[in-house]
């Protein structure tokens, strides 16, 4: 099933005069601190490690070395900067055939748009950027480029298949925010800079194992502290990413006076990735490719896309950004996201609307009133003690070492101490972790897929026991013939079906190539365990079709097998001698 819903049957309205002066959401923190805090650090990051690399090869002049590093560093990152939109667009002409178009042919497809553009780059005194389409129905919109006067604005021609004049207008002045800002170029040298940090990790890695033995240990400090740093550097630009988003969006609604039109579109443009999704024979390189970059991450589409299919309604739309606005797990996960969570950018543009004394899109001052009323005990009781459970191999390793360290230093076999402690702990972590994820589902009810969108309370790690009827559309990534995982879709949403063999990598192509083909097409009845994330999905237990066959999933095996297998060596080492 995928019809095309109604428009809205009531459009919030807009300012009647568009520029003026709102207070930014506090929710969007502050650009020009994330964009210093972040290439500030990251350049400190890269010194750091020039100068430990000076240390490592024993210059004989470690100044004269020092500044070589830092003038290679600066010109390396200047040529980056500036080359960078060059190589964009070839990479562009190669993969998307994007066609330049003038401001008066844009101006046919969305005069909006065309006037929007005229208007910010006549009162901010720059030129106006280079304009694209992409033939591609996945509604998407991009900005990169090293200057705002070389700046390039790029868009799908979904975005004039599935937003109105006025939103499409949005979201043109949401990319002008971002060339304004010159936000864009910031990301720019910031994402240099962190492949400076991962390059810098394999080359010394590398040359160390040629170096003497002291050297070595120095340079694998060295390799350890650069993947280090690539790490934070990563968390830092998707910090610096997701607050350029919200600025971004605050610029869109001074600019136009019409924050309610830019909340509509996220919402289609969300429920045109879907739509586009479930069409296609090959997953989008546009919007694979552009994820990052794009307005919106096509990850979060399937929720706010499916409320959208199902209902125009606005209030029943923005039931669904309770989880992105109250729900803990929301804030985590988007920690390591690129853009903000749904609800929280539809959010802000309801702030926006409220001062200029607009009406505000999706009902969000019902919203928030009933996010206010959710138990305050099932949303946070348990998280901390989850959040543990969530990252327990990794804690059961390090509290493994640390333990098996003392032992060690106690005089324990250094053997013993240092691997059979730490299996142990991580055994015992794989099987408490599995009686969390996957509790009996013997009474599994049944449910429908917007109502478990809709839960507030759900979460990535407990998973909730469902039986969920509707047909199989298509594989979970439909660019992989072989691939075990499904999509299922019933009247009120689509939803991905996870599948998991006990045989594996091995059992799961087998399913792919025999099972999957198979059920696509067909009505069927499943059960497993409901998770949500930044986007929903079900962990497969069993799928039976109308008639009747069955195909069983086992997504809690391997946790069990890992587990044993661990305790079991941990066991036989602790109690050997030697």
């Amino acid at each position: 099933m995928s019809t095309q819903p109604s428009e809205f049957p009531h459009k919030a309205g807009r300012a009647q005069q568009a520029g003026g002066v709102l207070a930014i959401a506090k929710v969007a923190g502050n650009l020009a601190l994330a964009s210093g805090v972040t290439i500030a650090l990251l350049f400190g990051m890269v010194l750091a490690l020039c100068s430990a690399l000076l240390l490592i090869v024993k210059s004989g002049n470690p100044a004269l070395g020092l500044g070589i590093a830092l003038v290679i560093t600066i010109a390396f990152n200047a040529i980056a900067f500036f080359v960078s939109p060059w190589i964009m667009d070839l990479v562009q002409n190669w993969l998307y055939h994007t066609k330049w178009v003038s401001i008066e042919e844009l101006e046919r497809r969305s005069p909006e748009s065309a006037h929007v553009i005229r208007r910010v780059c006549s009162l901010k005194k720059i030129k106006q950027p280079r304009i694209g389409i992409i033939d591609d129905q996945n509604p998407t919109a991009f900005t990169y480029g090293a200057l705002p006067d070389s700046a390039r604005l790029v868009v799908s021609a979904g975005l004039f298949t599935y937003l109105d004049d006025d939103e499409v207008a949005t979201v043109y002045a949401h990319e002008l925010g971002h060339i304004v800002h010159w936000d864009f170029a910031v990301m720019t040298m910031a994402s240099t800079l962190i492949q400076i940090m991962y390059l810098i990790y394999i080359g010394v890695r590398e040359v160390g194992r040629k170096l003497d033995d002291k050297a070595e240990s120095a340079a694998a400090v060295v390799a350890m502290t650069a993947y280090v740093f690539y790490l934070v550097g990563t968390y830092l630009l998707l910090y610096l990413s997701r607050t350029r988003e919200y600025f971004a969006d605050h610029f869109a609604a001074e600019t136009t006076g019409n924050p309610n039109a830019l909340s509509r579109a996220l919402v289609k443009i969300a429920y045109g990735i879907l739509e586009e999704s479930e069409k296609a024979k090959e997953p989008s390189r546009l919007i694979q490719g552009t994820r990052a970059l794009g307005i919106y991450d096509a990850k979060a589409a399937v929720s706010t896309g499916s409320s959208y299919r199902i209902s125009s309604q606005p209030e029943k739309v923005g039931r669904v950004f309770l989880w992105d606005l109250f729900n803990p797990w929301g804030w985590w996960l988007e920690l390591s996201s690129t853009h903000p969570l749904t609800g929280k950018r539809v959010r802000a543009l309801s702030n926006y609307a409220e001062q200029l004394g607009l009406d505000m899109e999706f009902d969000m001052g019902r919203v928030i009133a009933e996010g206010n009323q959710l138990s305050k005990q099932r949303l946070y009781g348990s998280f901390f003690t989850d959040l543990l459970f969530y990252c327990a191999e990794f804690l059961a390793i390090v509290v493994g070492l640390i333990v098996g360290a003392i032992l060690a230093h106690g005089g324990m076999n250094a053997g013993k101490a240092f691997v059979a402690i730490p299996l142990l702990c991580l055994g015992i972590a794989l099987l408490v972790k599995r009686t969390v994820m996957f509790p009996s589902s013997k009474n599994a009810p049944t449910s429908d897929i917007m109502t478990l969108m809709s839960d507030p309370y759900a979460s990535p790690l407990r998973g909730k026991p469902v039986t969920l009827k509707g047909k199989v559309i298509g594989r979970g990534d439909a660019g992989y013939v072989f691939g075990s995982d499904m999509k299922l879709q019933d009247q009120t949403g689509m939803i991905y079906l996870l599948y998991a063999s006990r045989w594996g990598p091995i059992g799961n192509f087998l399913a792919g190539m025999n099972k999957v083909k198979d059920l696509i097409g067909t009505q069927t009845t499943t059960k497993g365990w409901f998770r949500r994330g930044v986007a929903p999905w079900m962990d497969l237990e069993l799928i039976t079709t109308d008639s009747g066959k069955k195909h069983s999933s086992h997504p809690a095996f391997w946790s069990l097998v890992g587990g044993i297998i661990c305790l079991a060596i941990a066991a036989l080492l602790l109690v050997a001698k030697f």
